[in-house]
């Protein structure tokens, strides 16, 4: 399933907040040699929750310091492989007693019943608003699904430096990829519930739910097909905010497109071929 052309939330997301860097990690390949401490506490919040969660499944007792130890290594592998960029006033010892506090506040939160998979990754195809099957197909990884007799529910688990609003959940695509997914896997629909690890001064755990249809399943289809075609046109360039760019791996590969006196530094972007592996992502 790996190699196989794909899209995810993630490059869809990616080329929607930005063409360019989508191009850099996706379609040249550049080894990104830096990472936000922002997504190495999300990374290792996620694959503790996912050892409480397994767990949970099998019927395990709950070893604490099993979880965190979990935790601790997930840390250690991102900080092997890149260079974490933390932001003014931030620590690693911080960053990491804050993780730590967060999962602490999960877990002391009363357990989900009914969990039927636990990272559970599914290769489905997208078809658009008017019924079309798209080339490539959607791979689509849930933190969490739970089901009842009368609800299947994919439980999707953020960490943030502020409370989400129901707006942040209504508008993301990331539920209609769930959502569409589970249907397509499960012959079922399915709602979708966020919690938000919210890393404030006193931590705090949220929980909002929301609901997707088949007509915003078909329109995930539009969205895709039309960067599909903006990436096979070679459409690519830069969009500069400070949350794009504060810890974007690829600064200097951006600060020098466009740039002839640089053309040796970096592949020409004007003659583009895109190679199939092109969709290729990273993991949600």
């Amino acid at each position: 399933m790996t190699n196989r052309p794909h899209w995810s939330y993630s490059s869809i997301s990616q080329y929607l907040r930005c063409p360019l860097q989508y191009y850099f990690q996706r379609v040249l390949g550049l080894p990104s040699r830096s990472i936000g401490s922002g997504l190495v506490l999300g990374s290792a919040v996620h694959a503790g929750l996912a050892e409480y969660h397994r767990r949970l499944k099998e019927h395990e007792s709950i070893d604490s310091e099993a979880i965190l130890k979990v935790f601790h290594e997930c840390w250690g592998e991102k900080e092997a492989g890149e260079t974490v960029v933390y932001r003014n006033g931030e620590s690693r010892e911080d960053n990491r007693e804050q993780g730590i506090q967060l999962l602490k506040l999960y877990l002391d939160e009363p357990p989900p019943d009914g969990i039927i998979a636990v990272e559970q990754r599914v290769l489905v195809p997208l078809y658009n608003s008017r019924g079309e099957y798209l080339e490539i197909p959607l791979v689509a990884i849930a933190d969490l699904i739970t089901a009842t007799e009368q609800d299947l529910t994919v439980r999707e688990f953020k960490t943030s430096g502020r409370a989400y609003s129901a707006a942040d959940v209504e508008s993301s695509l990331q539920p209609t990829c769930y959502v569409h997914a589970v249907r397509e896997t499960f012959g079922r629909d399915a709602n979708v519930e966020y919690t938000v690890l919210v890393k404030t001064k006193t931590p705090k755990v949220q929980r909002l739910r929301t609901s997707r249809y088949s007509e915003d399943c078909g329109r995930l289809g539009d969205v895709v097909q039309t960067i599909q075609r903006a990436v096979d046109l070679g459409i690519f360039y830069p969009v500069e905010s400070p949350m794009n760019c504060a810890t974007c791996p690829y600064r200097q590969h951006c600060r020098a497109w466009g740039q002839p006196s640089r053309a040796t530094e970096m592949p020409e972007l004007d003659k583009l071929e895109i190679p199939q592996e092109a969709m290729a992502c990273s993991l949600n």
